[in-house]
C-alpha cells in the first residue's frame, strides 16, 4: 500500500509491500513501529536505530512529538489520493461533464434523476470501495443529462457514472 505523509512544506511517498518492507521515497528501509504503552506511545526502528514517540490523531491528521519536537503529519493513502484527484482540476462551466469513477466499486445509490437541475457540490453517487463509502458530487452546477448506473451495479475506474450539461 502506498501513502503519502505532508509534514510542513515537505511531502513524502511511503509504500508498505504484503511483507512488510518500507521504502521511503524509493528507499528500501529496515523499519518497524510497535505500540508500547497506552496513549499512543510507539517505539520506532529505522535502520536498527530505536526511537520513542508519542502519536495524537487530530482532525486535520497526527501530532507526533519526537523527543523534544513536535510534527503536524497529514497522510493519505492511494484511494484517498485517488479520490481527491478526481475532485481537482478545473472543470468547464459549459458543455459536458463525465462523472466517472474515481475508483472500482458498487453503485450504492444513484441521489439524482436525469433532467434534475444540480448544484455544485451536490451529491450525485454513493460508490462503496473497500468497504467505505464515498459520496460524489457535482463539481459544477448544471443538468443531469444521463445517468449511466444504478444502485448494485459494479463499476471500474474510470467508468462513466452520469453526465451533467
Amino acid at each position: 500500500m502506498k501513502y503519502v505523509a505532508q509534514v510542513g512544506d515537505n511531502s513524502y511517498e511511503i509504500e508498505i509491500d504484503d511483507n512488510g518492507a518500507v521504502r521511503l521515497d524509493g528507499q528500501l528501509l529496515q523499519a518497524s513501529l510497535l505500540q508500547v504503552g497506552p496513549l499512543g506511545l510507539y517505539s520506532l526502528l529505522i535502520e536498527n536505530r530505536s526511537r520513542e514517540l508519542v502519536v495524537e490523531e487530530t482532525p486535520q491528521g497526527y501530532r507526533v512529538t519526537l523527543g523534544s519536537r513536535t510534527f503536524h503529519v497529514r497522510v493519505a493513502d492511494e484511494r484517498e489520493l485517488r479520490l481527491a484527484g478526481s475532485r481537482t482540476g478545473p472543470v468547464a462551466s459549459t458543455g459536458e461533464v463525465h462523472l466517472k469513477a474515481p475508483i472500482p466499486g458498487m453503485v450504492v445509490r444513484v441521489l439524482v434523476r436525469g433532467g434534475e437541475a444540480v448544484t455544485p457540490g451536490q451529491p450525485l453517487v454513493i460508490l462503496e470501495a473497500m468497504k467505505m463509502e464515498n459520496e460524489l458530487r457535482a463539481p459544477r452546477a448544471g443538468t443531469v443529462s444521463d445517468v449511466k448506473v444504478k444502485a448494485g451495479e459494479r463499476v471500474e475506474q474510470g467508468a462513466v457514472l452520469l453526465v451533467l450539461h
